[in-house]
C-alpha cells in the first residue's frame, strides 16, 4: 500500500521546525504611548511604508515579501515620533449625543434629547428652533446615539434611492441592489453583478454631491470602467460633476468624524527610501 504523501507542514514538522507563525501586528512604545501597528505584506511592495490612517486611527505597515519582522519594526521604531505627530493631527471625535452639531444635506443641527415628548418617544424628528436646524431625539438616552445614526441611514436610502432610480431611468439599466456602508476607502461602489454600495455619510454632503455619487455609480452599470465614455455620460448624468468631486477633496474628510468611527478620506504616508 503506498503511503499517504507528506504535506508541506508536516515535513516541517519531521524536522523539528515547527511553521512560522504570521504576525499580523507588532507594538512601539514611545513617550508612554504604545502604538498597535498592522502589518500588510504586499507583492508588488519594493519597500516599507507606514500609513496613518485618519478613516479608522489605526497604523498600518506595509511591507516587501521577503521583509523581516525585526525591520518591520526597527522601521517603525525609527517613525515613532512621526506616529505620534499624525495621530494628535487627526480631527477631534465627533459622537452623536446631545448638545453636539452634525451635518444634514449641509446644513448643521443641533442635537437635541427630548425625553419629555411622550407622543414622539424613540422617535426621531426635524425642528427649526431660535437658535437654528435641531434633530430632536426622544426616548432613553441610553439609545441617543444609535437612533441619530439610524435616521441618517434612512435619510440616506430615501435620498439615494430616489437619486439612483432617476439616473438608472435615463442610462436604461437598473440595479440588483442598493445598500448602505460605513466604508473608509470609498464614497461608493458597483459590483460585477450591478449592485451599488454607498457610504450613508453622504446625507450629510450637499445634495449635489450625493446625486454625484448616485449618478456615479449608476453610470457604472453600462461602463465598469472610467473609461471617456464613462466620465462623459457620468457628467451627462451629473453636470455639476466637477463640483461634487472638488467638495469631496476638500471637505470629504469632516464626514468621517461624526458618530462612533469617525473616519477621514485621505491619508499621510512616509516610506523608507
Amino acid at each position: 500500500m503506498a503511503k499517504p504523501a507528506m504535506g508541506f507542514e508536516s515535513v516541517l514538522n519531521f524536522f523539528g521546525r515547527a511553521p512560522k507563525k504570521t504576525v499580523s501586528e507588532i507594538e512601539v512604545a514611545h513617550r508612554g504611548a504604545t502604538f498597535r501597528i498592522a502589518l500588510k505584506r504586499v507583492a508588488t511592495a519594493r519597500r516599507l511604508t507606514l500609513r496613518v490612517r485618519a478613516a479608522t486611527r489605526d497604523i498600518v505597515l506595509t511591507m516587501p515579501p521577503r521583509a523581516g519582522l525585526r525591520q518591520a519594526k526597527e522601521f517603525a521604531q525609527n517613525h515613532a515620533e512621526w506616529i505620534a505627530q499624525r495621530l494628535a493631527r487627526l480631527p477631534r471625535r465627533l459622537p452623536f449625543e446631545p448638545g453636539a452639531r452634525i451635518f444634514l444635506r449641509d446644513v448643521e443641527h443641533l442635537l437635541l434629547h427630548c425625553p419629555d415628548a411622550s407622543e414622539r418617544r424613540g422617535a426621531v424628528w426635524l425642528e427649526q428652533r431660535e437658535s437654528g436646524p435641531a434633530l430632536c431625539v426622544g426616548g432613553d438616552p441610553a439609545h441617543f446615539e444609535r437612533r441619530v445614526a439610524d435616521f441618517l441611514r434612512r435619510e440616506a436610502r430615501r435620498d439615494l434611492e430616489k437619486a439612483v432610480r432617476r439616473h438608472a431611468s435615463a442610462v436604461g439599466r437598473a440595479p440588483v441592489a442598493l445598500s448602505l456602508r460605513d466604508t473608509s476607502s470609498r464614497w461608493g461602489s458597483c459590483s460585477a453583478k450591478g449592485a451599488l454600495n454607498f457610504s450613508w455619510r453622504l446625507i450629510m454632503a450637499p445634495p449635489y454631491v450625493l446625486d454625484y455619487l448616485a449618478a456615479h455609480e449608476t453610470a457604472h452599470l453600462r461602463h465598469h470602467d472610467h473609461s471617456a465614455p464613462f466620465w462623459s455620460l457620468t457628467k451627462s448624468l451629473c453636470p455639476r460633476m466637477e463640483q461634487a468631486e472638488a467638495w469631496l477633496k476638500a471637505h470629504g474628510a469632516r464626514l468621517h468624524r461624526y458618530g462612533r468611527r469617525p473616519e477621514a478620506a485621505r491619508e499621510r504616508e512616509i516610506s523608507a527610501g
